[in-house]
């Protein structure tokens, strides 16, 4: 059993049509910049072994690993199918929409890193999701919950609209604590931004993660 972190009130979302219809149609188009992209690639390639068994957990058409490395297997899952297929990094995937069902067709202890991408602030029973992880988890594996300060607002449950970026992360570390996850790292950096701008201070997509790793 999953232990509670969230009122109904703070799961609630403006749009409460089915995530399915939502996401019906591809988005073949990145939802964060180049600088931002970068830096979730380095941090894979540090984080990441090549011998893992990685989950692309709401994965789109791409998952920002590092491109010279090849990992045992790659599995993804999300709510778009063409996306999916475009993927050419996933090994295999399923579609499940883990707003109403969160239960992984996984085995017990059978991944070595999971990673969440700009999915985490979508999810309404994010406490069910954090205990399924744990169960399929291996022992000094880890979970990776990478965001920035974007969002499809009429998506994202309550908590997320109305959070500060420092309220995400801790967030995101409050729930993965209550099922177990013990103390998650906070990452909390500017990127700059992509091209000329980036030469002249100018900022990128802000890069936030949190890392936790199973005793």
């Amino acid at each position: 059993m999953a232990v509670t972190v969230l009122s109904p009130a703070e799961r609630d979302k403006l749009d409460r049509s089915d995530d399915s219809l939502f996401y019906a149609e591809p988005r073949f188009v990145h939802h964060l910049d180049a600088s931002f992209r970068a830096r979730l690639t380095q941090l894979y390639r540090e984080r990441i072994p090549a011998c893992a068994v990685v989950l692309d957990l709401m994965s789109s058409w791409v998952s920002h690993l590092p491109e010279d490395i090849t990992y045992q297997e790659v599995i993804g899952h999300g709510l778009n199918a063409e996306e999916l297929a475009a993927n050419p990094r996933l090994d295999r995937h399923w579609l499940q929409n883990l707003n109403t069902t969160q239960q992984l067709p996984l085995a017990d202890h059978s991944v070595d890193a999971v990673l969440i991408v700009a999915g985490w602030q979508y999810l309404q029973q994010p406490e069910a999701v954090a205990a399924e992880l744990w169960r399929v988890v291996r022992p000094r594996g880890e979970v990776i919950v990478a965001f920035s300060n974007r969002m499809f607002f009429q998506k994202a449950p309550q908590i997320w609209a109305d959070g500060s970026d420092r309220d995400h992360l801790a967030y995101v570390a409050k729930v993965l604590t209550a099922q177990g996850w013990p103390s998650p790292q906070l990452v909390a950096e500017e990127t700059p931004a992509p091209g000329v701008l980036g030469w002249i201070g100018g900022k990128g997509d802000p890069f936030f993660a949190v890392i936790a790793t199973k005793a």
